[in-house]
């Protein structure tokens, strides 16, 4: 072993490998016996390919070589294709247009060529040759008009450009679903200010012959703050879907127009939809449902027996009654989940594997692999395990993380050094930190660095409650949240109080400079990616999908006019006393590439060592190998700069401005 800082160790975990295991797998449809999921590769320019397995053979790549599976409806995409009878349905990102590819033949276009229109999240008719989609068009003047949403039956043997609006008036849609016999559909459907997490409608109708609905009713969540989700069908076509009705997603049933609990529970059966397509629960055979839940930010696989005797219960009890049966399994499903066969596909996620498609059978737990995301196999030697986290915090309230100490068999520091704190903050501020393989996480670790991944008060797997502490306090909750574990792990003596670090994507990026910003005397250095520097511009200069999702975070606009600008980090640059490094795609339609400049260029004018990396090319997250490695190595580069240590291996310098020296 050799005695070296912390932040200097040698480490097999590079930035272009962290790059390579950064494969993601989702968005998985079971048709037949056929098993189909989407792979965004970085190291292909960061495309998204269809991908078909059959049970006994290789998997195998479905769309051309040249194909980009993905769609910009809510600028976050998700549900880009759909599969129905061996044929497939697909949006190409390049035009937004949506296609049909069937065996033997090229793509097919099935909408009319128009850089305004984009469509997702498909229902395929079961006996007709026609489907509905989610369509987002632009309008006639971007800047003084939002996109309208509908939903629209599309019929396969029509020309192009015949497309019937079957569902209008309504902000947002989602999760449309023929019945087993295709006489009714349900789907989700949302207004401004509302986020589909806060309050959604479920919608029911019958389905005329030639694809009219007729009799549409709302029959849940008109008259409650309830955030439905994932609405769908038993085989005996029955509606299904997940509501938070008690302060928990659960899955619920319609029985006689009245939803029903299927098995109440205190956990989540639901996630935010951020990206469509997004499942929690799919039927294994007639009576049984295979569901993802979460306790404590941990989420499980279980399967829930839905007949009579098991079903109607309101008393809430703990997970392990109400027929369910917890799968084992020491898999976490990530947020797609299939069934096939009376079998369970999902994504497990593990600390020490990479993502990986398997196939469980819910009576035995015997798993069979279908696809691994990465080849890249580090020995656990350079693999630091997440120890789960509850730390006291504001208003005498305990928040949640994931601490993770440095690791790394090889290397070791002086016995007077407290390893450098790495905080991050997690996007969204809807989302969550989950227990996974992030080899970005063990980029740092590997290297000495401490890191606390931070389920702040606003998370979601934690219930409703806490995710609702982030209403009206968005900047200060969080922020606090993430202050407060850092000063926690720091007092226990864990980590160096004096080299704290933050960082984070997005909204995490927000809470980064929020943080430099208000509490100026915490954090030694910051990375922000893509983050958000002044809110108020904000407010006015985003897109369609989070334009009015300040109303629930902060007030309305311009209201809380001076909230805004009070929270918005660009107005306190003066309090702001340490580094910071900041990276942005300048295609970004989600935070406008002028956040970033801006707050590069007020940090650089107070004097503060500061750096600004642009991506031509990248949008809102970064998909491209070449940029990954850039980020990483530049913000290495940067510590190293900042705090006086030569990071291991030949790392191109980054030009950073007001550094001393």
């Amino acid at each position: 072993m050799t005695e070296c800082s912390y932040g200097s160790w040698r480490s097999p975990v590079t930035a272009a490998v962290v790059a390579r295991g950064a494969v993601k797998i989702r968005n998985i449809v079971a048709d037949r016996d056929h098993v189909y999921w989407v792979e965004a590769r970085p190291e292909e320019g960061g495309r998204v390919v269809l991908v078909r397995w059959i049970p006994g053979e290789t998997p195998v790549d479905v769309t051309p070589a040249e194909s980009n599976v993905r769609t910009r409806v809510h600028e976050y995409g998700g549900a880009a294709y759909t599969v129905a009878d061996g044929t497939v349905y697909y949006v190409e990102f390049a035009d937004q247009r949506l296609y049909r590819l069937q065996t033997g033949s090229g793509p097919e276009p099935l909408t009319p060529a128009s850089p305004a229109v984009r469509y997702a999240d498909f229902t395929v008719h079961p006996s007709r040759d026609w489907l509905v989609s989610v369509r987002e068009t632009d309008g006639e003047d971007p800047h003084d008009s939002e996109p309208t949403n509908v939903l629209v039956a599309i019929d396969a043997t029509e020309p192009l450009d015949t497309q019937r609006v079957i569902a209008s008036g309504h902000d947002f849609y989602s999760t449309p679903r023929f019945s087993p016999d295709g006489k009714q559909m349900a789907w989700l459907a949302w207004r401004h200010p509302h986020m589909p997490w806060d309050a959604t409608e479920l919608w029911l109708a019958d389905v005329h012959p030639d694809g009219r609905l007729t009799d549409s009713r709302c029959v849940a969540g008109a008259d409650a703050d309830d955030a439905i989700f994932q609405p769908g069908w038993s085989p005996d076509g029955s509606l299904y879907f997940v509501s938070e009705r008690t302060g928990w997603w659960n899955l619920y049933r319609m029985r006689d127009g009245v939803p029903e609990a299927v098995c109440p529970m205190t956990a989540e059966c639901g996630r935010p939809q951020w990206e469509l397509g997004t499942t929690t629960w799919a039927f294994v055979d007639d009576y049984r449902v295979a569901v993802a839940f979460a306790e404590e930010g941990r989420w499980k696989l279980g399967v829930i027996d839905t007949t009579e005797n098991r079903v109607g219960d309101t008393s809430h009890p703990e997970i392990g009654t109400s027929g369910l049966t917890e799968m084992s399994t020491d898999l976490e499903p990530a947020e797609s989940i299939a069934t096939m066969g009376g079998q369970v596909v999902c994504v497990g996620r593990s600390p020490r594997r990479a993502d990986t498609l398997v196939r469980c059978d819910p009576d035995s737990g015997v798993t069979e692999v279908i696809r691994v995301a990465s080849s890249i196999n580090i020995d656990d030697g350079f693999l630091s395990a997440p120890i789960p986290l509850r730390f006291p915090t504001d208003g005498g309230r305990g928040a949640h993380a994931f601490f993770y100490p440095p690791h790394n068999t090889t290397e070791y520091a002086p016995d007077n050094e407290q390893p450098p704190l790495i905080v991050i903050a997690h996007g969204g501020p809807t989302a969550a930190a989950c227990v996974q393989l992030n080899l970005e996480v063990q980029y740092w670790t590997s290297r000495g660095f401490a890191v606390v991944d931070v389920n702040y008060g606003g998370s979601t797997a934690y219930g409703r409650d806490y995710r609702q502490r982030l209403n009206g306090q968005w900047g200060v909750v969080d922020v606090n949240d993430c202050v407060n574990a850092a000063k926690h792990l720091a007092g226990e003596g864990l980590v160096d109080g004096q080299r704290l670090i933050i960082r984070g994507r997005s909204a995490g990026g927000y809470v980064t400079l929020a943080a430099l910003a208000f509490h100026p005397t915490v954090f030694s250095a910051g990375a922000s990616y893509y983050g958000i520097g002044d809110i108020e511009a904000m407010a006015s200069d985003t897109h369609k999908f989070e334009s009015r999702y300040f109303d629930t975070l902060i007030g309305p606009y311009p209201a809380e006019r001076d909230v805004f600008r009070a929270r918005s980090p660009i107005h306190a640059v003066d309090q702001l006393s340490c580094p910071l490094i900041l990276f942005q795609g300048l295609e970004d339609r989600v935070v406008p590439p002028q956040q970033s400049q801006a707050m590069a260029t007020a940090v650089g004018d107070k004097g503060l060592p500061v750096a600004l990396l642009t991506f031509e090319g990248e949008q809102h997250g970064f998909r491209r190998a070449e940029s990954v490695i850039r980020c990483l190595e530049a913000e290495l580069f940067f510590y190293g700069a900042v705090f006086g240590f030569t990071p291991a291996g030949e790392i191109a310098p980054v030009p950073i401005e007001n550094l001393p020296g």
